[in-house]
């Protein structure tokens, strides 16, 4: 039975069992709600809000390119920020992802890659090609639509939708803490794997994979989980060895959110298809991208029939594209992308001590892109019953803090587990780290203590 908390309005709420506090107004790395307290947005929204609020730039741009040209759409039209922003993306992709189809968000920017992928095998091999299936693994998400919730491995997402979705093929995460084959360090944990992904090819039949996704940084279903470089070298080669399109979801990683324009550069491999949102406008705009390799835009734009068989009606949208453009364009003057990188080093050596609380689990992430996994018992690694509801006692202590989080759950079976991701603007200070940091050890303190541990 719904608690009934939400506000009784006409907005139909994600979760009539949250209590929603108004926000007024969004200034730097911090929101304001309508009693005047002042929260520190230590996730960004979702890993969205990139460069923070309440930018000044962003805002005079937008004001003067909806006087000029708010919508055309891309079926009929060109616009000389579609063509901008395009250009800059490619320039931040790595290797030759120099083609790039926008979308409105990273469920859109997904979904499009495994029908890119898709239509790639059929325009080189004729409409009898087989290839179609999806690879993906458990402790992953890419999105809500039923394609993309069809890759994603959170059961508790896909529960109730399951009689919809397309059974994908899924293997295990290069998930350390928790991995199945008792390795016991991180780099043996990537081979396997890596080793996964080939055994699952051959199980089922390379001329029926179409492509292989997988998040370089895993976001909400294990934040800050990662590999070592061992893992994309291998996949890397085995995609190639069976003939297998690589896509890699940096939806919530790209865009400097690890420390580096895209999280692949911290690998040295070169995919096959990006997909990518959030950080790429920094919440100013919805907006998504597929960015495609020449081999795959010429196989179907050059030398196929020369038309992709997908749209929205936002895809391209000129106003939105601007945005993100006039984004990318203060995170590189800026160096936010640098700063990242810095203060997330910073951020991950003072977060490391917060191991001396008895409900910290793992500490894991690159950049400021970090996960924490909450669990009863340090030792055994035993989550806690998911009736405590652990990370949403840790989400209300945070706010009492003034601190936001990004809270998660089911990591462990898919209905246990407690983790939160950290994620504040990239544009962080020193100062401001300090104070998350702060507010983040009350918040575990706060929680602890109501979870009955003597602190």
């Amino acid at each position: 039975m719904s608690l009934n908390k939400a506000p009784k309005n006409h907005v139909f709420y994600r979760n009539q069992n949250w209590h929603y506090p108004k926000i007024v107004k969004g200034e730097g790395v911090y929101l304001y709600d309508e009693n005047g307290k002042k929260y520190l947005d230590g996730c960004s929204g979702s890993a969205v809000a990139n460069i923070g609020h309440g930018n000044k730039e962003v805002a005079e741009y937008v004001k003067e390119h909806v006087e000029r040209i708010a919508f055309t759409h891309l079926s009929r039209w060109t616009v000389d920020s579609i063509e901008n922003c395009a250009a800059k993306v490619a320039e931040w992709a790595p290797g030759d992802l120099n083609h790039v189809y926008f979308v409105s968000g990273g469920s859109e920017s997904t979904e499009t890659a495994i029908k890119m992928a898709r239509q790639y095998f059929v325009e080189r091999d004729g409409v009898s090609s087989s290839k179609w299936k999806v690879i993906s693994k458990w402790n992953s998400f890419h999105g809500n639509t039923m394609g993309s919730l069809s890759m994603t491995g959170i059961t508790g997402r896909r529960k109730i939708y399951d009689p919809m979705l397309i059974n994908f093929p899924k293997i295990p995460q290069f998930y350390h803490y928790r991995n199945p084959w008792a390795c016991e360090t991180l780099e043996e944990t990537s081979i396997k794997a890596a080793e996964a992904l080939e055994a699952e090819i051959v199980r089922i039949g390379a001329d029926n994979v179409a492509a292989f996704i997988t998040e370089p940084v895993v976001g909400s279903a294990a934040p800050g989980v990662h590999p070592t470089k061992t893992y994309f070298e291998m996949v890397r080669a085995i995609c190639h060895k069976y003939d297998v399109l690589l896509i890699v979801d940096e939806v919530m990683a790209g865009f400097g959110r690890t420390g580096k324009r895209f999280a692949m550069e911290h690998f040295g491999v070169v995919p096959d298809i990006i997909t990518t949102a959030k950080g790429m406008s920094c919440g100013y705009t919805p907006m998504g991208a597929c960015i495609s390799s020449d081999k795959i835009f010429n196989t179907i734009m050059v030398e196929g029939s020369g038309h992709f068989v997908h749209g929205h009606t936002y895809a391209g949208n000129p106003l939105s594209c601007g945005i993100a453009h006039k984004v990318i364009e203060i995170m590189e003057r800026d160096g936010f992308v640098e700063n990242a990188a810095t203060m997330g080093d910073y951020l991950m050596e003072k977060i490391q001590t917060l191991y001396k609380y008895p409900i910290v689990g793992d500490i894991r992430g690159k950049g400021l892109m970090i996960g924490i996994e909450f669990v009863k018992n340090q030792d055994t690694k035993e989550p806690f019953d998911p009736k405590k509801a652990v990370k949403g006692m840790l989400t209300n202590q945070c706010l009492e803090e003034g601190l936001v989080i990004y809270p998660g759950g089911g990591s462990v079976d898919g209905v246990r587990g407690d983790h939160c991701l950290i994620a504040p603007p990239v544009n962080i200070t020193k100062e401001e780290v300090d104070e998350l940091f702060a507010s983040f050890e009350a918040g575990i303190k706060r929680t602890c203590k109501e979870l009955g541990y003597e602190i």
